[in-house]
């Protein structure tokens, strides 16, 4: 009689397992849910754990983009060409087409839109009816998102009370709600940066190229390095350099991808998903405080716009 000798799970299957069954609350407890897919690379993990929860069927659920019409154009092909192989129906919407509708209005044409795209979210719940939002949220992130539950309940304006949250003893989740009401469910939300890209690493993600180091201009803003001359599908040219602002031609990366008039790079030689983890375990920066200049306007920026129905 032979004895098999166990593996013990790495701390990568507990986290994944942990997803997986957060996914499967959500398809079993809600009517209605929906992917927040932006094709960057907490979405892609999210993706893949999909895949492995739902598979051979379909997912129960379609993917949704809100996009800010200043994304990326390597993010958008890339989203675009992750849910054809998938085979999934994406449903995008755009702050520009709120915009037509009177529903944003910008300060100024140059304004982020980062924060706007809470409007399109919850015009887009109301459209289809979700009463489930699926994404990628980490609390290592943000001060506002570590206050946050896996299962985080809106109230029927979309909003978010952080004193008002549903306790989750024992793993036991709450995703009831009632007509008009949301709940944002977060299956990676105890992972780490160094969490997603270590599991990137294991499950050969394949990631758009702005993840990776390459060459671009940029200038130096406010003690940020800003990418300049950015080409978007309408063929328009954003993130113009200002007055007496020197152009520098720098190899950088970026961290987390977004708005390309908040989303800032970081200087960087990882040009390979292995180089990218060994960089992460030495960072002394988070990755949205070096990264996201929305996130800089005031110490309680991102719990205000999750108060008004941000992501």
């Amino acid at each position: 009689m032979t004895t098999q000798t166990k593996q013990p799970l790495s701390h990568l299957d507990w986290l994944e397992a942990e997803a997986i069954h957060i996914l499967r609350e959500v398809a079993g407890q809600c009517s209605n849910p929906v992917l927040l897919f932006s094709g960057g690379k907490d979405s892609l993990c999210i993706l893949r754990l999909a895949e492995k929860a739902f598979r051979p069927g379909r997912f129960p659920f379609p993917l949704l983009h809100i996009d800010t019409g200043h994304n990326y154009q390597e993010v958008i092909d890339f989203r675009d060409q992750r849910a054809a192989e998938l085979g999934e129906r994406l449903i995008v919407r755009s702050v520009e087409d709120s915009m037509k509708r009177g529903t944003v209005v910008l300060k100024s044409p140059d304004e982020p839109r980062n924060k706007h795209q809470s409007v399109t979210l919850l015009e887009s719940i109301e459209e289809f009816g979700f009463d489930c939002c699926i994404g990628g949220a980490r609390r290592d992130e943000e001060k506002a998102r570590a206050k946050e539950r896996i299962m985080s309940f809106r109230d029927e304006f979309g909003q978010w009370d952080p004193k008002n949250q549903r306790p989750e003893l024992w793993n036991l989740y709450n995703a009831r709600s009632h007509k008009g009401e949301n709940i944002r469910a977060f299956p990676i939300s105890n992972w780490t940066e160094m969490d997603v890209w270590q599991y990137i690493e294991r499950e050969n993600l394949q990631l758009p190229s702005i993840y990776f180091a390459h060459q671009r201009d940029v200038v130096m803003r406010g003690g940020a390095i800003v990418p300049i001359n950015v080409p978007l599908a309408s063929g328009e040219v954003i993130n113009q350099p200002k007055a007496g602002e020197e152009v520098i031609n720098m190899q950088v990366r970026f961290r987390t991808v977004g708005d390309i008039t908040c989303t800032a790079p970081v200087i960087s030689d990882a040009d390979n998903v292995e180089k990218i983890v060994l960089e992460t375990a030495t960072t002394t920066i988070t990755e949205r405080g070096a990264t996201r200049l929305d996130d800089q306007t005031s110490d309680a920026s991102m719990e205000q716009r999750k108060k008004e129905g941000y992501f």
